[in-house]
């Protein structure tokens, strides 16, 4: 076994279990690899009553959409692939589909459909789940990327405030230990842990209260999943509310208080800490299933 360039150990077939591999891959246990206290929720920040949105040919893709999200929480998503969820995040964000019924809410005020950097200001970020797509400009450096989504908030009369953006890019490059040479790196020749960092550091520079976490372990190696965990939980214990989109039932149900499961853009099921498990939330996934009685 390699970590981080030196051989850590050699392990021959009756001894490689899963936990074992994974303790010299990353240097610590796994246990409680999800683990975090059960919240006592804040405020509600985020809203969603009655919602319904139609795709680009007109036909709705998502509908009946209803939750709270509170300060401190991981409201967490799931559901097979085509049941809405992407696009769920991405509406919320403004980047998708046609508003058809429905209010969303941040703090208690209206958040309007189909603009990005309204949401952003008023404090809603999101974490693509195509980071090489819609995530970074893979040709550019990390401290570009960095700041990208910053850059109103860091000038002063139309000027970048180069300074001060250097010190948020450094702070957030050293913050998340992103593994590279130095800001100037060109963020495509990364490995995909350090860009998926990248696109992290980017979102959380803007400040957000809700932030929007598409699939953020898919593609990534152990430790950068580890390290990821970590920042949700810090996250959350600093009264941010995090809406987790995961296609892994294990890391779903690990990080998550409460969990929705989404059937053909509706929800097929409602699911509280300790009600969630696998069989579970795959039949409300294929709709065989009632509705569970949780938030």
């Amino acid at each position: 076994m390699l970590r981080d360039g030196a051989s850590v150990c050699t392990l021959d077939a009756t001894e490689a279990s899963e936990p074992r591999v994974v303790r010299h891959m990353v240097g610590r246990d796994i246990e409680g690899l999800y683990a975090r206290p059960a919240p006592t929720p804040g405020a509600t920040r985020l809203a969603v009553e009655g919602l319904a949105v139609a795709g680009e040919a007109g036909a709705l893709r998502l509908q009946g959409i209803s939750f709270e999200l509170c300060a401190g929480e991981v409201l967490g998503v799931g559901g097979l692939m085509g049941s809405g969820r992407t696009e769920l995040l991405m509406h919320l964000y403004g980047a998708f589909g046609r508003r058809r019924a429905g209010r969303v809410t941040l703090d208690g005020r209206a958040l309007p459909a189909g603009d990005p950097r309204a949401a952003l200001a008023a404090g809603l970020a999101l974490v693509t789940e195509d980071r090489r797509r819609y995530g970074l400009l893979l040709e550019q450096s990390v401290g570009f990327n960095l700041s990208l989504s910053s850059l109103g908030a860091l000038a002063r009369a139309g000027v970048i405030a180069r300074r001060a953006e250097a010190a948020q890019n450094r702070h957030w490059f050293d913050s998340l230990r992103i593994r590279a040479p130095g800001l100037e790196t060109i963020v495509g020749r990364l490995s995909g842990g350090n860009q998926q960092k990248v696109v992290l550091g980017r979102a959380l520079m803007t400040r957000p209260r809700v932030v929007m976490l598409d699939e953020p372990t898919r593609g990534i190696d152990v430790g950068a999943k580890l390290e990821i965990y970590a920042l949700i939980h810090q996250l959350t214990a600093q009264g941010c509310a995090v809406l987790l989109v995961s296609s892994e039932l294990a890391e779903l149900i690990g990080l998550s208080d409460r969990i929705l499961m989404l059937r053909d853009g509706t929800i097929g099921g409602r699911f509280g800490r300790g009600e969630a498990t696998p069989e579970a939330l795959l039949r409300a996934a294929l709709g065989s299933a009632p509705l569970a009685s949780a938030g």
